[in-house]
């Protein structure tokens, strides 16, 4: 990663949500396990959950908030307001100039967080960015190894750190795997790979730091998992690969620390990026539609909901997954 460009996207999307849904300070990761059902009650009492697992700050939720509730005191629903809300977080996304990272950033702030970091290595915003500029600010470009500082200095002005996306990526085909030149292999290496881990530690460090847990989202690609028909991209296969390890074990370390880190494999999906490419090709967009049941390209916007999910307090006990969002091409 030769640098990137920090960019500032706020809570403006929000607008009426944000008194509807009012803040919620808890934490991102809080952890949970296995609810056994004991001999003095039943596993979605309250009671019960306070002593087999770790609750969030608005339990009980659910059936245990149906169970304790009474014709005075019915049970509020917390679904969407408490469980997918990211009220008061704060996020870090890095490819968040166009395509997948900045569908995503958008998404976070939908669903109500305080602020949202956007990394990418232009040094100027690009089309996409433009048009969604009011919601944003600009920083002065950073190198790759300067992350961590950029981690510390929005840990040092927000007070903490609880979502991050990584989603930078580059691809460079053509290159038969016997024949791939090593600098471009290197290239992509570099930004798929290393810029992933620098972007993971310098979320994952205030994390840790501010003690409040917190989501960490690599993503991946079902390049990782499987080879694409026809296509000759052994580095971009490879880094995706790498990726989902590195989530896996992000996953076993930071755990202890109510950090979560799981990985999102994408399919096909149709974005300016890609489009360029697709396009270029009479029938390789009719060629990739037909390798999924569903027969059609994903849309960004169709990663929003899954995001949002990975993101909150909704998935709390999800860490050290892969999510596939493919249109059932794996099905296959």
């Amino acid at each position: 990663m030769s640098g990137v460009a920090p960019v500032k996207l706020t809570q403006s999307l929000r607008s009426t949500r944000v008194s509807r849904l009012g803040i919620v300070a808890c934490r991102a990761g809080f952890c949970s396990s296995a609810i056994a059902r004991s001999a003095g009650g039943f596993p979605s009492s309250v009671s019960s959950q306070k002593q087999k697992t770790f609750l969030p700050p608005y339990a009980p939720v659910g059936v245990a908030a149906a169970r304790a509730a009474s014709p005075s005191s019915p049970a509020t629903p917390t679904l969407f307001e408490k469980e997918f809300s990211l009220s008061d977080r704060v996020a870090l996304v890095s490819g968040a100039n166009r395509g997948l990272g900045l569908e995503m950033s958008m998404a976070l702030v939908e669903a109500g967080a305080r602020v949202v970091y956007c990394l990418d290595l232009p040094q100027t915003p690009g089309d996409e960015f433009e048009k969604v500029k009011r919601h944003v600010r600009y920083f002065l470009p950073v190198a790759a190894e300067a992350l961590w500082k950029v981690g510390e200095s929005i840990g040092n002005k927000e007070g903490r750190m609880d979502v991050c996306i990584c989603a930078a990526g580059i691809v460079k085909p053509g290159h038969d795997c016997l024949d791939y030149p090593a600098q471009m292999f290197n290239d992509v290496m570099d930004v798929d790979v290393n810029g992933v881990l620098y972007t993971a530690q310098a979320a994952g460090r205030q994390m840790a730091r501010f003690g409040n847990g917190g989501s960490i989202i690599l993503i991946a690609s079902i390049s990782g998992s499987i080879t694409n028909m026809h296509q000759k991209v052994i580095s971009y296969n490879t880094s995706k690969s790498a990726v989902l390890q590195m989530g896996r074990s992000m996953a076993c370390e930071l755990a202890p620390k109510h950090i979560r880190v799981n990985t999102l494999s994408p399919g096909y999906i149709y974005t300016a990026l890609t489009a360029a490419f697709i396009d270029s090709q009479p029938g390789l967009r009719e060629e990739w539609s037909s390798q999924n049941p569903q027969n059609r390209l994903g849309r960004p916007d169709e990663l929003r909901g899954v995001v949002t999910w990975l993101a909150s307090d909704a998935s709390t006990y999800c860490t050290g997954s892969d999510i596939i969002v493919d249109g059932g091409h794996r099905a296959w």
